[in-house]
Parts: structure tokens; C-alpha cells; sequence
């Protein structure tokens, strides 16, 4: 089963919706409305020239909680190598009361509204990265993985399939988990793995004991017996979360590296 990080904050109650975060070097646009609270994409731009390559970040908290800002660093090494790189805000529980399925909801609408939003933004609609860590690498796999769980009434004719995914200790398996229900399968990417997913790079601790290692092993694997572009690169003695800064430079640079180098053989990123 997924350690408690994921299920001892269902003992947490609805709250009101976060306030606009103020991110250093970055651009808000309000993607969604949803209910009473309105949700935000902080965009960095970059000075290379247009289209760019195009990167939205999840933020991690197991569905109930968590900081829009987590990927900043990210997102302004990658913006300054020439990507548009982008902090996404979505539902959690703690904030709006909210499940998983909403969060899901949500990346598909902000994937989809980045690329309506295309020559706004000076973005290539083709070359769309979804990332995100923990529950956020968990939104951002399920975007490729599903054709479903869309908000209703929301235009399906744009895509919500990214292009390629980078990953930080993602939640491929829920099949056990609280926060799903009864419905745990139907949210888990590992058991809806399929041809035709987008290269993918998966950065896990090997000591990970919230995110097993094996279960990231397992969906790479299978991932790839289906001819899929699937790699996991592992960090021996490193836990959950241990690619945000806050947990060790050599990590964090280390992670960010490996991320650049995948992007750069996409043709993402300016060799």
C-alpha cells in the first residue's frame, strides 16, 4: 500500500481556495474556472526565438495539498535554456475538497489550454511536456495514459496528451489507494498501460519507500515491451521528494541535469 503521505491527510477539511501565488519571473493566466475558485498557469518565457518547445510542471502533495512553486527552479533553469516553462495550479483536497479525479481533470484542461493558447504564448502545440512529481508526476503520466476523466462541456478536440513526460517519483499505481475509493484501478496508469505513450523520463530514489521503486520499474517495463520510449533513472540511497532543492544541491542538479539531456535529444532544448 502507498505510505501515508497520500492517505493520512483525508483527515484534513476543505478550505478556502489559495490566493494568486506570486512567482519571481513569471506571468499568471487564469485556465479554468471551477466552481468559485479560479486556476492559474504561471508562465516563464524565454528569449529564444519563437515556437518553443512548451514544459507544464504538477506540483506533488498527494492530492490534498501542496505549493504551486515547488518546480520554479526547474522552470527558470529550463526557460533559460529555451523552453516555455510552466507551473500549473489544480484542485486538492485540503483547498477546494476536492478527489484525485478533479486534479486529473485539471492537467487535462491546462495541457489543453496551453495549446489554444499556442501563438499567445509562442509555444509549438506539438511539443508539449507534462512533468510533475509525486502526485503531480501522477497527473502528468495519467494525461498521457487516459482519454477520459475531462471536465464536461470542455472542447475534446483540442489534445490533452503530452508529447513527452518528464517525471519526478510519479504515482503510477493507486489501485490500493484511499483517496481513489473504490476506484483506485481506474486512476492508476500502471494498469492502463498501452501502446503509443510519449517518450518518457522517470527520475526515482531508489530508498523511495512512499512511491516504491519497483512500481516505476514495472510501468517502464511494461511501457516498453509495448514498444513505448520508457527509461527510469534511479539514485541510490534517495527518498521521496528528493529532487526539490530544499533536499540536497547535488540531487536536485543532478535530476535537473538528466531532464535537460532528455529534452536536448527530443530536440526540446538547443543542444
Amino acid at each position: 500500500m502507498m505510505a501515508s503521505l497520500f492517505v493520512v491527510s483525508l483527515l484534513l477539511q476543505p478550505a478556502s481556495a489559495a490566493p494568486q501565488a506570486n512567482i519571481s519571473g513569471a506571468t499568471s493566466f487564469v485556465y479554468k474556472t471551477a466552481g468559485a475558485s479560479q486556476l492559474r498557469l504561471y508562465v516563464f518565457t524565454t528569449k529564444k526565438a519563437a515556437p518553443h518547445a512548451a514544459i507544464v510542471f504538477f506540483f506533488g502533495g498527494g492530492w490534498t495539498q501542496g505549493d504551486v512553486a515547488q518546480f520554479a527552479p526547474q522552470a527558470t533553469h529550463l526557460a533559460q535554456r529555451g523552453m516555455v516553462a510552466i507551473l500549473a495550479d489544480y484542485r486538492v483536497r485540503s483547498r477546494h475538497g476536492t478527489s484525485p479525479f478533479d486534479a486529473m481533470a485539471d492537467a487535462r484542461s491546462a495541457l489543453r489550454w496551453v495549446r489554444s493558447h499556442a501563438a499567445q504564448l509562442g509555444v509549438d502545440p506539438n511539443r508539449v511536456v507534462a512533468a510533475g512529481g509525486s502526485s503531480g508526476g501522477h497527473l502528468a503520466v495519467s494525461a498521457a495514459v487516459f482519454d477520459m476523466f475531462d471536465e464536461p462541456g470542455e472542447d475534446t478536440t483540442i489534445s490533452a496528451k503530452p508529447n513527452a513526460l518528464v517525471l519526478f517519483n510519479p504515482a503510477v499505481d493507486t489501485s490500493r489507494n484511499a483517496l481513489f475509493g473504490d476506484r483506485g484501478r481506474d486512476g492508476s496508469p500502471l494498469h492502463h498501460v498501452r501502446a503509443g505513450l510519449p517518450p518518457t523520463l522517470i527520475l526515482h530514489g531508489k530508498a523511495d519507500t512512499t512511491v516504491p521503486y519497483a512500481d516505476v520499474e514495472r510501468y517502464c517495463a511494461e511501457a516498453s515491451a509495448l514498444g513505448n520510449q520508457c527509461r527510469v533513472v534511479g539514485y541510490d540511497g534517495a527518498t521521496h521528494g528528493f529532487f526539490n532543492p530544499g533536499r540536497g544541491e547535488k540531487w536536485f542538479r543532478e535530476t535537473l541535469l538528466e531532464a535537460d539531456r532528455f529534452l536536448t535529444t527530443l530536440g526540446y532544448l538547443p543542444k
